[in-house]
């Protein structure tokens, strides 16, 4: 008979037992049931509710009809769909339950035991109201236990929803099996195997509950959980214990988004000297594992999976292929193994300490500390440690409070070695490093450079002259398309243009590269004023600026411009000035990743005023060529502004300027063509310098320059159309290269329409 209580009985009572109850069972049921000994009987709809005994080789089949209980001796038995029976005891039997109802009566122990038997259950309903749901065994002393496969049902039971013992196995498929008394199990395993896939099980005391076999020569239990759930309504959700001192063994595999979730937070619970061994896999599990003194527990975690608690007692722990351990608490483990896998320390304001007697492989340990007052997370190696690991602190935006290193990790001995994740963490505006002493790590409290937020913050300052200029180089191509209107037209123009620039890392390491985009509109008349030779005009525009900067952060510049200028060409000489005045509205985003790959954010807005004088001479030539020198000198002032990131660093920028002089020369050729268009292309080349060496940023209180002055050389090549008297069209290529500022590339296109 199966074995599927609760008390520990000795071998000899139990088999005393068994022969009892067998022959009560057997009696009680020969004096009302009909007994079927024929391989091919039927229960047919309208035919009245009896029990039935099935004798060896007998068949029975229950189509869409009720019936009382039914017992069957090496028999076959197939219940179809739209049946209703009472409880069902199969003892060396087939048993197949398809869309049917299995109710026990208040006298059953179980509303299907299977014992040395193979049952099917599926689409099907299984209540016990008043003991188990499903049991599966073997008969006393045999090896040949029962198979209980069950696809698409419910179990359920008050003290047990299922249970199986030694050579047992439980398959359940897109099922759900529960105990609904609040000291029930959902699933009770002694010395047997179960596999769940896609099912639910629930027990008010414990999900699972894993022991031994009454009996002495068993198997070790297995349970499988494919994409599953596990719950223990008021107690762990898998406990693995051994009643009976003989040693049992569990081996657990958690696989492919499965849960496990303890109403007391435990998920698995090892007591009563057993051992458990269990194996995530793509899953990810919060709660305790909780190792009874005596007992015995390892842990995987594979396949990306992830487990949240505290590990209490546990002799390995080993931690794979992406997957991780958070602690919520200070912890122990007596053998951490890393192959790939990272333990993180809790939040930022958490400060936990790991107890390991050993460690080795390779991993990372994700750590916090507070640099104001020196609290940090520490990883304590007793013993020996091995391999190579990489630390990854968190960064902050305040500063250091003192010069002192801070401990992060001890080991007894052993060749590990540790490092920080890309070489440096950031702390305010600076970076730092790791230093060892003898087998002790601290941060070194000596900064090794500027902090990916500082960087950030003195290229967005920065940004402001190159966004400006950007917007301001698309306005000395006008010159070509005034002289093809002689400058004596009332005219509307529009310019798209897109540049890149690339800012050279000064000594505070604040290169970046910017790429912008955008448009401007304007009109302009001739002046009556004046020798008649002035042109004046008003302009509006919009660009967007995109800033690449250090660690894959990102900044962003919105700009939003009105402006106007004055143009003033003499025929007869060739001689012009130009003059443009500018005022700007800067919208700052700033997006950074720090050195522990988090992200802090800041923005800001600030105006600026930029102005550009320009004079120079067309000088025409032989067979329509010429060639204009001209000089030109651009002044940008902007705001002063301050701002915070969420990291709580803090910056300010002084009100910044630029001083750009220029002198170049452009040459090209009008070409008459045959439909009275003139076509207008040229080449221009300039020397540029930046005069302007000081432009400070305070970060944190902490004074940095901002300095980008030096020369470079400009290239560019366009043309001009005049497609008909009132219609001209323009485009322009431009690159340059210089000490601090390089521009990859420069282009714009534009249409001016005179009237």
């Amino acid at each position: 008979m199966s074995t599927a209580f609760n008390f520990k009985p000795s071998p000899l009572s139990l088999a005393l037992k068994a022969n009892a109850v067998t022959a009560l069972m057997l009696m009680a049921q020969m004096a009302e049931a009909r007994i079927v000994t024929g391989p091919d009987e039927y229960v047919l709809p309208g035919s009245p509710a009896y029990s039935y005994e099935l004798r060896e080789n007998a068949g029975l089949t229950v189509d869409g009809a009720a019936t009382k209980n039914i017992t069957a001796y090496s028999a076959t038995l197939n219940v179809k769909p739209g049946s209703t029976t009472q409880d069902i005891l199969a003892m060396g039997s087939q048993v197949s339950i398809d869309g049917s109802t299995v109710e026990a009566r208040k006298s059953a122990s179980a509303a299907i035991h299977a014992i040395g038997s193979d049952v099917t259950i599926s689409n099907s309903t299984v209540i016990n109201n008043d003991g188990t749901g499903l049991a599966s065994g073997r008969n006393l002393g045999a090896t040949n236990g029962s198979t209980v496969k069950v696809f698409n049902s419910s179990i359920t039971g008050t003290n047990r929803g299922a249970s199986a013992s030694a050579y047992s196995v439980l398959d359940f498929s897109n099922s759900h099996v529960e105990a609904t008394d609040a000291d029930g199990v959902g699933l009770t395993l002694m010395s047997a195997e179960a596999r769940a896939s896609n099912t639910r099980i629930v027990g008010g005391a414990n999900g699972v509950k894993i022991d031994v076999d009454y009996s002495s020569a068993v198997t070790n239990n297995s349970l499988v959980l494919d994409g599953s759930s596990v719950e223990g309504t008021n107690g762990s959700a898998i406990l693995v214990s051994d009643r009976t001192g003989t040693g049992t063994t569990a081996d657990i595999q958690v696989l492919n988004g499965s849960t496990l979730t303890g109403g007391n937070g435990v998920i698995l619970e090892v007591k009563d000297a057993a051992t458990a061994n269990m194996n995530v896999d793509n899953s990810n599990l919060v709660g305790d594992v909780v190792v009874e003194e005596g007992s015995s527990a390892t842990l995987q975690l594979n396949n990306g999976s992830s487990l949240t608690g505290q590990l209490q007692n546990v002799a390995e722990l080993s931690i794979n292929d992406a997957s991780r351990w958070v602690l919520v608490g200070d912890s122990e483990v007596e053998a951490l193994k890393m192959d790939g896998g990272s333990v993180h320390f809790g939040g930022a304001d958490e400060f936990f300490q790991l107890d390991v007697q050993s460690l080795d492989g390779n991993g990372t340990f994700v750590m916090h500390t507070d640099f104001s007052n020196g609290q940090t997370d520490f990883l304590n190696v007793e013993g020996e440690a091995t391999g190579k690991h990489s630390l990854l602190l968190a960064a902050t935006g305040s500063e250091l409070s003192n010069a002192q290193p801070v401990h992060v990790v001890h080991t007894g001995g052993g060749d590990g070695q540790f490092s920080l994740v890309g070489d440096t963490v950031d702390v305010g505006a600076y970076s730092y490093g790791l230093m060892q002493e003898g087998t002790d790590w601290y941060l070194d409290p000596n900064h090794r450079g500027t902090s990916t937020s500082a960087h950030s913050v003195l290229a967005l300052f920065n940004s402001a002259p190159t966004v400006l200029y950007g917007e301001m180089s698309i306005l000395r191509t006008r010159m070509g398309e005034l002289r093809l209107s002689n400058g004596q037209s009332n005219g509307l123009w529009m310019r798209s243009y897109g540049n890149k620039h690339e800012v050279a890392a000064n000594n505070n390491g604040a290169g970046y590269s910017q790429v912008q985009k955008g448009f401007t509109i304007g009109a302009d008349t001739p002046l009556s004023v004046g020798d008649g030779q002035w042109l004046a005009g008003v302009m509006a525009g919009h660009s967007t600026s995109d800033l690449s900067l250090t660690r894959g952060s990102s900044g962003e510049v919105k700009s939003y411009y009105l402006g106007g200028y004055a143009t003033w060409m003499d025929a007869e000489s060739g001689l012009y000035f130009d003059g443009v005045a500018k005022l700007n509205r800067l919208h700052t985003e700033n997006d950074v990743t720090m050195s522990d790959g988090k992200q802090a954010k800041g923005n800001y807005a600030q105006n600026a005023v930029s102005a550009s004088a320009e004079f120079g001479r067309h000088i025409k030539l032989d067979d329509d060529f010429f060639v204009e020198p001209y000089g030109q000198v651009t002044v940008a002032l902007t705001q002063a502004q301050g701002y915070a990131l969420s990291n709580g660093l803090e910056a300010k920028g002084d009100r910044s300027s630029s001083v750009v002089g220029k002198v170049g020369v452009t040459a090209g050729k009008n070409i008459q063509l045959e439909s009275g268009s003139v076509l207008q292309p040229y080449l221009r080349t300039a020397l540029a310098h930046e005069f302007d060496q000081s432009n400070k940023v305070f970060i944190n209180d902490q004074s940095f320059n901002n300095d980008v002055s030096g020369s470079r050389v400009e290239l560019a090549a366009g043309v001009a159309v005049s497609m008909s008297e009132n219609l001209k069209l323009h485009a322009d290529l431009e690159t340059s290269q210089g000490k601090t500022i390089d521009q990859p590339w420069g282009v714009n296109v534009g249409v001016r329409y005179d009237f």
